[in-house]
């Protein structure tokens, strides 16, 4: 068995090929139980993220594996194995489990070190386990990954300065409109990516925050924690030309905003210009929208292209979260390797103390005159000798583990105790 992942991220693919792979949240469960009925896959989780959809499974057979998940990705965005293979990354073992210890500790977002992908590792996991996807072999991994990521940002400045997508967002907005202080801003959808921008946008001291979302009840909730103004979502066109600037985030699917509504909006405005950031995957924003005059338009890939001139800052903090990465991977495969010999140690235990017990029994009449406390010291007593007996051997199956020595210590035990 191998631990393997296969996916596509922001370095290895454009903004629209992404957009054709982003696993919508609601489809998430059905994913996963299609992704367990494949034969050669025995755990998967799935994360899937405005910049990367990533499976990592545990696989009965590599190449069997191999062909079930790039077979995934073909039908789930309509490609061909030609067209998507430039595109997509496969990797097993150690190599994918540094993968993903790297992506938790923010070393392999868009804007390094950046917060909010802890919690989208952490979501993945905790949905796979509801979904019978995780079980001990990606428990194992999945619970190493967050402990990578919280020591990445606990012993190292990896998440200071712009430190998530959201941000990154408002920095952007900062500087390219000169300030942001008094600005009128619409935030389209109140997911975990809205809620964070709108709390960015509040702390940084925006003039008024306007919040659409499709479910009202969740605009309501994050309008309140930022003394923020609801608006209902089929009022969105006619709130357009109120803000100063628009950021969409929904999980929408398709459009929200079109060059419609947006040229109806600059017709209201007598020539004030209009900011719209589009940081949803697919993107929420038609791009034609970006051509109409006083119209400023950006999506994730230009967050990301512009996120990456203050990378400098936090460069030579990766440099010492790769180091953290290294000390957990192998912290990791040791306790992994152990964890190989544990199913042996107790079949050589289970064993052992069969053959005590029938002793005993086969000795039962001999101890007839023995009361109960006597008895009872028979019984302490050759459990603790055969306790003895197994500790060193049982020591040693674990401490090799997963090296030749082990192999052949531990194919010797189960020819001499007949363990299968």
């Amino acid at each position: 068995m191998s631990v393997v992942v296969f996916g596509v991220n922001h370095r290895t693919s454009p903004l629209a090929l992404l957009e054709r792979l982003t696993i919508a949240e609601d489809a998430l469960p059905k994913t996963i139980y299609g992704l367990m009925a494949r034969p050669n896959i025995r755990e998967a989780v799935v994360l899937s993220t405005c910049n990367r959809t990533e499976v990592y499974a545990v696989a009965e057979k590599f190449h069997g594996a191999y062909g079930d998940l790039r077979d995934f990705f073909c039908d789930l965005g309509g490609f061909t194995a030609e067209e998507l293979a430039p595109h997509f990354y496969s990797q097993h073992d150690e190599a994918a489990v540094a993968h993903l210890f790297q992506v938790a500790a923010g070393l392999e977002s868009a804007v390094l070190g950046e917060s909010e992908i802890l919690g989208q590792v952490r979501g993945a996991w905790e949905r796979s386990q509801r979904e019978g996807g995780a079980r001990s072999t990606l428990n194992l991994l999945f619970r190493h990954a967050l402990e990578t990521g919280k020591r990445a940002r606990n012993e190292t400045s990896i998440g200071r300065h712009t430190s998530s997508v959201s941000h990154a967002a408002v920095e952007m907005v900062r500087d390219v409109l000169g300030g942001i202080e008094g600005l009128t801003v619409l935030v389209v959808g109140a997911g975990e990516m809205g809620e964070g921008v709108t709390r960015a946008l509040a702390d940084a001291g925006v003039g008024r925050v306007l919040v659409a979302n499709r479910t009202i009840a969740k605009a309501e909730a994050l309008a309140d924690r930022v003394n923020g103004t609801v608006i209902e979502f089929f009022r969105l066109g006619e709130t357009l030309p109120q803000a100063d600037v628009v950021v969409t985030c929904t999980g929408a699917g398709g459009l929200v905003i079109d060059t419609e509504a947006v040229e109806s909006t600059m017709a209201q405005r007598d020539g004030r210009p209009l900011f719209v950031i589009d940081i949803a995957v697919p993107r929420d924003v038609d791009a034609a929208v970006g051509d109409i005059d006083g119209v400023t338009l950006m999506d994730l890939d230009d967050l990301r292209d512009w996120a990456a001139r203050g990378q400098e800052l936090r460069a030579a903090e990766a440099a010492a979260v790769r180091g953290i990465v290294t000390e957990e991977v192998e912290r990791y495969v040791l306790e992994s390797t152990a964890r190989q010999a544990a199913p042996l140690i107790a079949q050589l235990h289970e064993r052992a103390e069969a053959v005590r017990a029938a002793e005993v029994v086969r000795h039962r009449s001999k101890m007839e005159s023995l009361d109960e406390d006597q008895r009872a010291v028979v019984e302490s007593v050759t459990r603790g000798i055969v306790a003895k007996l197994l500790h060193d051997l049982s020591v040693r199956l674990k401490d090799d583990a997963g090296t030749p020595r082990g192999e052949r210590n531990a194919a010797a035990v189960r020819d001499l105790f007949d363990l299968h």
